[in-house]
């Protein structure tokens, strides 16, 4: 018995030590780069990254779903960053986002029916609260959540012609839910945050074709967007 307590010692011992080891290699004193940049009540910076947009439909009746072949499209923008606090900053991102999808009929069999392009080149505008951990060394962890609204520079909606004349239409503006998280890494000149976003459409893009009896639109009740981000941001 003498023997397993001293062995259980040791070993909570040696446990404790290691523990303490590696939170001590955390809090170990580093070269701090940018060591003000946050206090700064205003900062500006731009963004580079990559997105996946995607269809959600709500059908009057379950007649099987039309599919949405994804394309991976770009995203450039620029940021303005108001620091309210320690851990939480109001953020403007403006930007163009490039991206196109293909929706697949399978009712039908000929490609000119079947298939349809939707072009969406945005001016996208997000507001979003972003909060973050506290600084550790020269990273700091972060999400942020916010609202958007989008114009569609390439939307259709007022086209005449429909699906008839192989013209799926959508809508000129669309607002957003958006949700993400990222790390803020300091290098000695600038700021770099990678981070990952979902969004998410809150309204209709849906215009119906002229006639109500239209084997394209006649089962939809709605359509949203919704999409994920991967931006690589400098400030």
């Amino acid at each position: 018995m003498k023997k397993i307590c001293f062995l259980l010692i040791l070993s909570i011992s040696c446990t404790t030590s290691k523990a303490q080891g590696f939170f001590n290699l955390l809090s170990k004193d580093k070269v701090i780069n940018l060591e003000n940049f946050d206090k700064k009540t205003w900062s500006w910076g731009y963004f580079l990254g990559m997105n996946s947009y995607d269809f959600r439909f709500d059908y009057e009746l379950e007649r099987g779903d039309i599919l949405v072949q994804k394309n991976m499209g770009f995203n450039i923008g620029l940021i303005g960053n108001l620091r309210l606090n320690d851990y939480i900053d109001l953020r403007l991102e403006p930007g163009v986002i490039f991206t196109n999808r293909i929706l697949e009929f399978p009712q039908f069999e000929e490609n000119r029916d079947r298939l349809r392009e939707v072009e969406s080149n945005y001016v996208h505008v997000p507001l979003l609260v972003k909060f973050s951990t506290k600084r550790i060394n020269n990273f700091k962890p972060f999400i942020v959540a916010g609202g958007s609204i989008a114009h569609n520079l390439s939307s259709n909606q007022d086209n005449p012609s429909d699906n008839t004349a192989g013209q799926f239409r959508s809508k000129d503006w669309t607002t957003y839910v958006e949700v993400g998280f990222g790390i803020d890494f300091y290098t000695e000149y600038f700021k770099f945050s990678p981070s990952i976003r979902g969004v998410f459409g809150q309204s209709d893009e849906l215009v119906q074709d002229t006639d109500p009896s239209s084997p394209w639109t006649r089962n939809l009740n709605k359509m949203t967007t919704r999409g994920v981000f991967l931006n690589f941001t400098f400030q």
